[in-house]
């Protein structure tokens, strides 16, 4: 049974990175609900709120350092990290992790789950927003609102801290539609923001404890190899019919986890 257990965390793993890789997002979006109806379902495990959230993380942090690497060691060099924007939204939504992470402690199962909740209905409003982003520009002459970009991302910072995401799949839209980052630029950076999100929900997350050690190494283990899939393959592919694919996904998760909470 741990087998089969430790299998189907693998792939899940592998799942939530490769869209990670593909979209710039941390993918804990996609590997909450997986990780809490799939195991459940099959008979294998019944993870709490807590515990996939803590697994998440964890997810988080390793599907977008090597979504990073990936993205670095790209022949060509559409998909630039902007270092200001690291640095500016990076260290907010670093303290804002932090907080949420340790503050989930605090928290119920309910809250947890109904503060998901209310993340993906705004995901799905968010990512159907047209993208008005900038054509790709040189990378020293992309210019943002410094205010709005650390605001913006302190407030995600501890949203995403309660429920184990790295936030990318709210910073994405913000980045695009606000802030007008060309469309490349933001893929390639939300992925070093968020790794830099998820170094505070994993200390956050080592504080408040409910970590299940072995699920999560191979929810890790599967992150590590479909992330660099997923960087490769986005390159390849019209990143406008992924995102309403996204979106998909993100309307069937929102209905999923919605109905749990009003049964």
């Amino acid at each position: 049974m741990d087998i089969i257990l430790y299998i189907i965390m693998t792939l899940l793993g592998f799942v939530g990175s490769f869209f990670s890789g593909l979209l710039g997002i941390g993918g804990a979006i996609i590997n909450f609900p997986l990780l809490l109806y799939v195991p459940s379902s099959l008979g294998l495990a019944q993870f709490t709120a807590k515990e996939v959230a803590s697994i998440s993380m964890f997810q988080v942090f390793f599907a977008s350092l090597a979504g990073i690497i990936a993205f670095r060691q790209k022949s060509n060099q559409t998909a630039v990290i902007h270092r200001g924007l690291v640095v500016y939204m990076g260290s907010s939504i670093l303290m804002g992790s932090l907080i949420g992470g340790f503050g989930s402690r605090f928290l119920n199962e309910d809250a947890i789950n109904i503060i998901y909740g209310t993340l993906s209905v705004i995901a799905v409003v968010l990512m159907l927003v047209p993208n008005r982003g900038k054509q790709q520009l040189n990378i020293n002459e992309i210019t943002f609102n410094k205010l709005i970009a650390v605001t913006s991302a302190f407030i995600v910072g501890i949203v995403s801290g309660v429920v184990g995401a790295g936030g990318a799949f709210i910073l994405i839209p913000i980045m695009l539609t606000v802030l007008k980052i060309p469309t490349r630029t933001t893929i390639a950076s939300s992925l070093a923001i968020v790794f830099v999100s998820a170094i505070g929900g994993v200390i956050g997350k080592l504080s408040a404890g409910s970590i299940p050690i072995w699920p999560t190494v191979f929810v890790v283990l599967g992150s590590l190899i479909g992330a660099p899939i997923g960087s490769r393959i986005s390159s390849k592919i019209n990143v406008k019919y992924l995102r309403y694919g996204l979106v998909v996904l993100l309307i069937f998760t929102a209905i999923k986890v919605w109905s749990s909470i009003l049964q």
